[in-house]
Formats: structure tokens, C-alpha cells, sequence
């Protein structure tokens, strides 16, 4: 793990810095402005300061210990196991202060600018006494934060992967801080950047959104096309492919209505074709498909044809709308049924319908594909926003939701 800072007059000249030696892959962990020193260093403008972190290699995974059956050893769940991570450090770790451990989570940014600045002389004292004690307590510190990740559905392979990268590059004797801030930093490059909606560079970008029954699509694609265009100013035309529900095609066209932006219903891929001639000079052509079983294999392959009538014509993204509440082995199915026919970017709905967020993190390990979007609500265009890895992490590991 590589963490650094760089400095500019703006951010994306400090983040240019931070690829032009570190290269494209780094993850934007804290921004700051700063002032320059020295004399008369009131009259100089401010930088901004950016704080980067970067993988450097994969590492391997953690086996916890088994039981004569060859099972992962688990304890019972119990009141105590069910609350935050940073109540139960508090109680079952020699951590006396409650409240410091819940304002680290709350503010791991600051965490690690203190990492950062550590002074080598403390980083030799921590080494001086108690070690084999500080042993013990690390080990129930990494249990902790195991059972944490388990209950909030974070899957057992993937928390025994990120348990055994901490086990390689924490010493017994690491202050239980910097092994909160280690996970934190380490979950956050797994997640990566967010992929936002952009405009193709030339004519209409076509982006189309799929997905199973009842995830909620119409709403988030309506969502989607408000923001674009009260809050952006864009040209956005309605399509829906859906001829399977009436409902939902005329809850598009009442949104597309509100908006004042075209809308069209489409029974063919010529018709695809047809809307890209009539709506050459828009931003977005947003397409509501059916949405199906993914095991409908007829269905599937209709989808296919609308999604690839427009290769070499123009522009594409498709979208996999999740729901959050959906079970991690459903999810697995569906996205393997939708990585057949296309590669696809991430948006999660229902996040207020539920209590743990770990399906993020295990879909987004699984298929390697982009997270954009999370809806949490029924209001449109409000409970919509850009996925923030840095706000789910802190959830994963106990935090509270803001």
C-alpha cells in the first residue's frame, strides 16, 4: 500500500501530479486546501492538497481456523456480536475511550493524515513493552473486525481475503488505529472509483438499463434523467422497451411529461435505430427495458438485440440495476445471466430497505465491474446519489449509516 501526498492550485492539478507518478489506478482518500509558508505567505494563493493511496500488489487469502468438519469456526451470534464494531472494540479490547474509536470512524480521513505524519521516534516507542499482551489484543481486534464484515454480509471469502492482507502488513505490536485505517484504505481501493453517466463526444450517448422485476428501475432511470436535466441542463429522450407492463411504460411517459423531454415506446431494434436519427442532437437516449426472469433465456436474447443494434452507430453504457435486498446467491445468478449477453456497470437500489450493505462489496469483487449509482427512497430526483466508497466502508466496518 503506497500513501502519498501531492500538491496543485486545484484539485485535478494535484490529482495529475498524483498519476504522473503513480499512475492512473490511485484512489482519492482525503482533499484538503493548504496555504503556503513563509514570508508574506498571506498573499499567496491557496493549493489544494490531495491524499492518495495505491495497491501495490494483490496478496493472498486468509483461512480462519476449522473445526474437525473442515467448516470455518464461527461463535454464536449474541447482543454483543449485533452491535458496532466500535462498541465492541470498547468492550471486548483494553480500548478505554468509546467515543475516540467512534470519532475515528467517523472522520478516517483525518486517521490518515495522522498515519502519514507519524514521527518515526513514536513508531519506535509503540515497540517497547507489553508485546506479547498487544498479540493477544490484535488477534481479537482482527476477530472483531471479521465478525463485523460476516454480519454485515460481507462474503466469508472476501473477509478472509482482506483479514489475511491485514495479518501480512500489521505487526503485533500495531496500534489498533492504524489497523482500522489499514482495512479502511484497503476496502476503499477495492471498491474504486465510481463511474459516473458522461456525454459520448460525439451525438447522443444511448445508455440502457436492465435488470430483473421489481428492482426499481423506471423510478432510478427517472431519477437519472431529472438530474440531467434540470440540475445539468441536458437533452435526455425516454425510451422504453418494456411492452410487457403497461404500468410501468406509462409511469415513464407521466416523468418524461413532468420533465418536458420526448418519450417513445419501441417494439423493435429498427425503432432503436429510428430514435437515434430523430434525437441526433440530444445528450442521452435513456432506454427502460423489460424486466424479466434471468433465466428466461427468450427474453434474454430479445435484450440482446436492443442492446447491440446501436454497436458502431453510437455511443453505449448499459447498466445492471440491483436491488440491495436481494440475496447474495440470487445476485450471483443474475449478473452471470446479464455478463452473457454484455458487459454492464453497477447501480444498487433499496438501500433504506435494508440493514446490511456487504452485497456491494461481494457483487463488486465478483464480476469486476463499476458501481455508479445507489437509490435509497421513492422520491424523484432526490434519493439518488453517486456511490460512495468511502461512506459504505465505514458502514461495513460498524460505522453508523449518516
Amino acid at each position: 500500500m503506497i500513501i502519498k501526498k501531492f500538491q496543485g492550485k486545484t484539485e485535478n492539478e494535484a490529482v495529475e501530479n498524483a498519476k504522473k507518478e503513480l499512475g492512473n489506478n490511485v484512489v482519492i482518500m482525503n482533499v484538503r486546501s493548504v496555504k503556503k509558508k513563509g514570508l508574506f505567505s498571506f498573499l499567496r494563493p491557496q493549493l489544494t492538497e490531495v491524499t492518495v493511496a495505491l495497491e501495490e500488489e494483490p496478496e493472498q487469502r486468509y483461512v480462519p481456523a476449522k473445526n474437525v468438519e473442515g467448516k470455518p469456526v464461527q461463535e454464536e451470534k449474541s447482543e454483543e456480536k449485533q452491535q458496532p464494531l466500535v462498541e465492541a472494540i470498547a468492550q471486548g479490547v483494553s480500548i478505554s475511550d468509546n467515543n475516540a474509536i467512534e470519532e475515528k470512524l467517523d472522520s478516517l480521513h483525518s486517521l490518515l493524515e495522522q498515519q502519514l505524519q507519524k514521527p518515526d521516534e513514536e513508531k519506535e516507542a509503540d515497540k517497547e513493552d507489553g508485546e506479547e499482551k498487544k498479540e493477544s489484543e490484535l488477534d481479537r481486534f482482527m476477530k472483531l473486525l471479521y465478525n463485523t464484515m460476516l454480519d454485515n454480509e460481507v462474503n466469508e471469502k472476501y473477509a478472509n481475503q482482506m483479514i489475511d492482507e491485514m495479518e501480512k502488513v500489521n505487526s503485533p505490536n500495531t496500534p489498533f488505529d492504524h489497523v482500522l485505517a489499514n482495512v479502511y484504505q484497503k476496502m476503499v481501493l477495492k471498491f474504486g472509483k465510481p463511474s459516473e453517466i458522461t456525454p459520448a463526444q460525439k451525438g447522443p450517448k444511448v445508455i440502457f438499463f436492465v435488470g430483473p422485476t421489481g428492482v426499481g428501475k423506471t423510478t432510478t432511470i427517472a431519477k437519472i434523467a431529472s438530474k440531467f436535466c434540470v440540475e445539468n441542463g441536458k437533452k435526455v429522450a425516454l425510451l422504453t422497451a418494456d411492452t410487457y407492463r403497461i404500468a410501468a411504460a406509462e409511469q415513464l411517459r407521466t416523468y418524461a411529461n413532468i420533465l418536458e423531454i420526448p418519450f417513445r415506446i419501441i417494439y423493435s431494434e429498427e425503432e432503436v435505430e429510428q430514435a437515434l436519427t430523430e434525437f441526433k442532437e440530444f445528450d442521452f437516449i435513456m432506454v427502460d427495458t423489460a424486466g424479466h426472469s434471468h433465466q428466461n433465456e427468450t427474453q434474454r436474447e430479445a435484450m440482446r438485440g436492443f442492446i447491440h443494434s446501436v454497436d458502431g452507430v453510437a455511443e453505449k453504457e448499459v447498466y445492471l440495476v440491483l436491488s440491495a435486498t436481494t440475496k447474495y446467491k440470487d445476485l450471483i445468478s443474475i449478473v452471470d445471466a446479464y455478463g452473457i449477453l454484455t458487459e454492464y456497470k453497477l447501480i444498487f437500489t433499496k438501500l433504506d430497505e435494508t440493514t446490511t450493505l456487504g452485497n456491494l462489496l461481494n457483487i463488486k469483487l465478483y464480476t469486476g465491474a463499476d458501481l455508479s449509482y445507489v437509490t435509497c427512497g421513492q422520491n424523484v430526483p432526490d434519493d439518488i446519489e453517486r456511490f460512495n466508497p468511502q461512506k459504505t466502508v465505514k458502514q461495513l466496518l460498524g460505522g453508523k449509516r449518516n
